[in-house]
């Protein structure tokens, strides 16, 4: 309540009250006219009269104090008031999304543009006037990195608008209201709730997709340049080492021994870079065929076998031990995949276990629905922070504490295992704790006893008949 309109209602209380005492000096007055009729008619009016008038008085000035506190001009003053601070919010997220640099593009439920900030005119080549209110397909024409036409299907703005969540990719090329093909950086988030529309924030990554293609090839010349000396390397070490071709002492055995194991490195680190070059550029492909995963791990993991038991850990295979360390009936698991890829990923998974595993076990399983298979490799080695999983899997990503300085490591063998399992239409993850072990899993797709004899029927030749 305003301080202005506290005089009103004490006078409204003050007519108030001289009408009550007017009405019971009314009452007094009805006796008096029953009592001493003579008395009562000396009275100009009657009191019952006077209250009346009082207390009508006092209701006309309460309605016209209440009418004077929403009037029209104190309506308007508020009003004003809050057109001014939406004015404000308004004016502060404008000037925020015209500074940023990326591209915003805001849709409705239905695709129609609603919003389109400066840098994304500058980029699709497209003016405000023309492009708000039209299709988001008219302006914003994505296609395949190839420069196919995308399907709308695959479209992430339709699946974000369709219910999908976020999508982030770098894989799309975009065309611009003059005809110019670009690579972008996208990324698509719902608006609020489902049915709300989407936000596109994009940007222009052709140069940098330009230079990552230089380093690419600048890469994998180099490597393939430099293994051929360093297989030579690697060779004649080994050949030093070897007691039928060369006599050495001990203490020069050692020193052998450690630039052979350094050559060694030196060419795994080369083949990786190379694989590392193939994926990034479109040239890793996959072979796929039929594998019956079971008896393809069983191959991989003895050709280990001997690294672990040099280092003293068991390395157990868990489709070939029961509980009771008996037989197991084994299950059949048929996958498609690419056995080199398949085994390379293996490998590195399982050798990386053996490697930050001082003592203990090392476990590989293997589990299945009807649609996938999955592969478990359990440690009780050193563990992974927390913070370190999510970038587990980046290029040249290393976990750098004390326990894992002292291991050897190029920072790719991740990288280049989560792209060979994505290439097989698989993925990969890990769950670790810090100083309790890690366990890796890679998932692939499953197939049917019904689905492999189709398969072995189709490579089958037709016999001819006479």
């Amino acid at each position: 309540m305003k301080k202005t309109d506290l005089p009103i209602l004490v006078f409204h209380r003050r007519i108030v009250g001289a009408a009550f005492i007017v009405i019971v000096l009314s009452l007094a007055w009805s006796v008096t006219e029953l009592i001493a009729p003579n008395v009562a008619s000396l009275l100009p009016l009657p009191p019952l009269f006077i209250a009346v008038g009082l207390t009508a008085l006092s209701g006309i000035i309460l309605f016209v104090s209440v009418l004077k506190s929403y009037s029209p001009a104190a309506q308007t003053k508020t009003l004003s008031e809050l057109v001014h601070e939406l004015s404000q919010v308004e004016n502060k997220s404008e000037i925020v999304i015209n500074a940023i640099g990326d591209g915003v593009v805001a849709l409705d439920n239905k695709g129609i543009v609603q919003l389109i900030n400066p840098a994304a005119q500058s980029i699709i080549g497209w003016d405000k006037r023309d492009a708000v209110d039209l299709d988001f397909r008219s302006i914003f024409k994505l296609q395949t990195a190839k420069g196919e036409p995308l399907p709308e299907e695959l479209s992430p703005v339709q699946r974000v608008l369709g219910g999908n969540p976020t999508i982030t990719t770098d894989e799309l090329t975009l065309l611009t209201n003059s005809g110019k093909k670009m690579n972008v950086s996208l990324l698509v988030s719902p608006l609020g709730q489902f049915g709300s529309g989407a936000i596109v924030v994009f940007r222009d990554i052709t140069s940098q997709m330009s230079e990552n293609q230089q380093k690419a090839e600048f890469v994998s010349t180099a490597s393939h340049e430099m293994r051929t000396p360093v297989a030579a390397i690697e060779g004649y070490l080994g050949l030093a080492l070897n007691p039928a071709t060369a006599q050495v002492d001990d203490k020069a055995r050692v020193y052998l021994t450690k630039a052979h194991e350094s050559a060694q490195h030196l060419g795994r680190l080369f083949q990786d870079l190379l694989d590392v070059s193939k994926a990034e550029d479109g040239r890793l492909k996959s072979d796929l065929e039929v594998i019956e995963l079971v008896g393809f791990l069983r191959e991989t993991i003895a050709t280990l076998t001997t690294r672990a038991t040099d280092k003293g850990l068991l390395l157990v295979y868990k489709p070939d031990v029961s509980e009771d360390s008996q037989v197991a009936i084994l299950p059949i698991y048929h996958i498609e995949a690419d056995p080199d890829h398949l085994r390379e990923v293996m490998t590195n998974l399982i050798d990386n276990a053996i490697k930050y595993t001082k003592s203990g076990s090392v476990t590989v399983d293997i589990s299945g629905t009807t649609d996938t298979v999955k592969i478990a490799i359990t440690d009780s080695g050193i563990g992974i922070a927390r913070e370190d999983i999510p970038h587990l899997f980046q290029k040249f990503y290393r976990i750098d504490n004390s326990d894992t300085r002292e291991i050897g490591g190029t920072g790719l063998g991740l990288y280049l295992c989560r792209r060979l399992v994505e290439s097989m239409n698989g993925r990969i993850w890990v769950e670790s704790e810090q100083g309790s072990g890690s366990t890796f899993f890679v998932e692939l797709g499953r197939l049917s006893e019904e689905e492999v004899a189709k398969r072995e029927h189709a490579k089958t030749p037709a016999t001819e008949t006479a």
